[in-house]
């Protein structure tokens, strides 16, 4: 079976448009040159058409022949006239000079007549004792309309060469700022997310360099966030670790079963708060990269099910935790993920709240063009004003805050609560006298 050959197919801009701009140069020659030709031959025949006619009238009026006497072949003006007259009993009474015999027969007016290997331009007239033919071969116009069309495309032909490197140094000075941004990129090194200039690019070529320059701001701020996610991480997780080290340590040297219950019990407290902050620190990553399908979902089966995986450890503590107010709502989100900051939040609430406190949860509904809210209120101690913005930041907690926590709970609300185009807002509970926090959404 013979192989197909591969054609290459060229996919450089410059490439192309120094083809398609030569291609159409060139054809642009050509059919100037068919149009010359076709016009100059135009011309012509009209001329010597006109030429026959006015010939073969002063022969009827007995005119002298002297216009008509360059008939040498080898004369590069000659016309190549030929003109026989005959009477009306068809003897011929004149015959021009010319190597050319045509036949004794005539139609009236013009014809064509194939005779001695080529084609003559025929114009037969008659009057009252003669019949005068007037021919010339065909030839001799296209040589002619050729030798015009030839002055005529000379020119361009000799400036398309000219006009092609003008074309090829427009092309190649229009695309060298884009040669410069390719360059530039080739000699980065990995880590260099700084912009690209976008300083004399054509107006086509700019907008895709902003746009990657934009991606390159993008990718640095994820970079960053991303450094700082690991050394904050690798901070926090220093300190639970270190106290494993010494709880289990403390479990080594425990010598009666009392001070070895003591250790274990302090030793699985800690593994426990190392878990849970391993726990967190994987949540807020995981939310942070996520770019799941937004769909829509009830945030008041949400709020149900958060309160009821929460219902135990409120339990534990006395606490009353439940659905204040439960409007049906739904909201265009990730299911996964606003769990997750509903637990958090009501976590937060419970584990901040005195025993024997209280937590209700609210779910409002859209009203008067504003989206559904998610409200938990508790009756701990609150945050200070001055404190409720700094609260949002990884690993930080509240100074004198009796509870412990990794202080990433409302670090994970708030990127979950971002991802979905909602508000969060801390504020005073008027009802219970705690913290109060309110989660909008955008109406669908």
């Amino acid at each position: 079976m013979m192989a197909v050959p591969k054609v290459n197919v060229t996919h450089s801009l410059r490439g192309r448009l120094l083809w398609f701009l030569l291609a159409a140069i060139t054809m642009a020659a050509v059919a100037q040159a068919m149009i010359a030709y076709s016009s100059a031959l135009n011309d012509a025949d009209q001329i010597f058409d006109y030429h026959m006619q006015q010939m073969a009238m002063s022969l009827r009026s007995n005119a002298p022949m002297a216009s008509t006497s360059n008939n040498d072949p080898s004369d590069p003006g000659n016309d190549e006239m030929v003109v026989q007259v005959w009477t009306p009993d068809g003897i011929q009474v004149f015959r021009s000079l010319s190597r050319a015999e045509l036949p004794q027969r005539a139609v009236l007016g013009f014809s064509n007549v194939r005779a001695n290997g080529t084609t003559y331009r025929v114009f037969s007239a008659q009057s009252a004792n003669q019949t005068i033919q007037i021919a010339q071969d065909l030839a001799v116009r296209k040589r002619m309309a050729g030798t015009l069309a030839l002055r005529t495309v000379g020119p361009i032909a000799l400036m398309a060469p000219v006009l092609m490197l003008v074309v090829w140094w427009v092309v190649s000075g229009s695309l060298a700022p884009v040669a410069r941004v390719q360059r530039q990129l080739a000699s980065r090194q990995a880590d260099d997310l700084s912009e690209v200039s976008d300083a004399d690019l054509p107006d086509e070529v700019r907008p895709l360099v902003q746009e990657l320059n934009l991606l390159f701001s993008r990718v640095q701020t994820a970079f960053e966030a991303q450094q700082n996610f690991v050394a904050d991480a690798a901070h926090e997780l220093r300190t639970p670790l270190a106290a494993l080290k010494l709880q289990i340590l403390s479990l080594s040297r425990a010598d009666g079963s009392e001070a070895r219950d003591v250790a274990i019990g302090r030793l699985s407290a800690g593994v426990e708060r190392a878990s849970r902050l391993v726990e967190q620190l994987l949540v807020l990553a995981r939310t942070e990269a996520a770019d799941a399908k937004l769909e829509p979902v009830s945030l008041t089966d949400l709020a149900k099910r958060a309160v009821g995986d929460m219902a135990g450890a409120a339990q534990a503590r006395s606490i009353d935790l439940g659905l204040e107010q439960a409007d049906e709502a739904s909201v265009k989100g990730q299911g996964d993920a606003l769990v997750i900051l509903l637990r958090n939040l009501v976590d937060n609430a419970v584990k901040y709240t005195p025993a024997g406190g209280t937590v209700d949860v609210s779910v409002l509904g859209a009203c008067g063009g504003a989206g559904a809210k998610l409200v938990v209120e508790d009756s701990g101690p609150g945050i200070a004003p001055e404190e409720r913005e700094r609260v949002f930041h990884r690993f930080y907690r509240v100074p004198g805050s009796e509870a412990q926590g990794s202080g990433l709970g409302l670090a994970i609300i708030r990127a979950i609560a971002e991802r979905h185009g909602a508000t969060l807002a801390l504020d005073a509970s008027e009802r219970l006298g705690g913290l109060k926090v309110t989660v909008e959404f955008a109406p669908s």
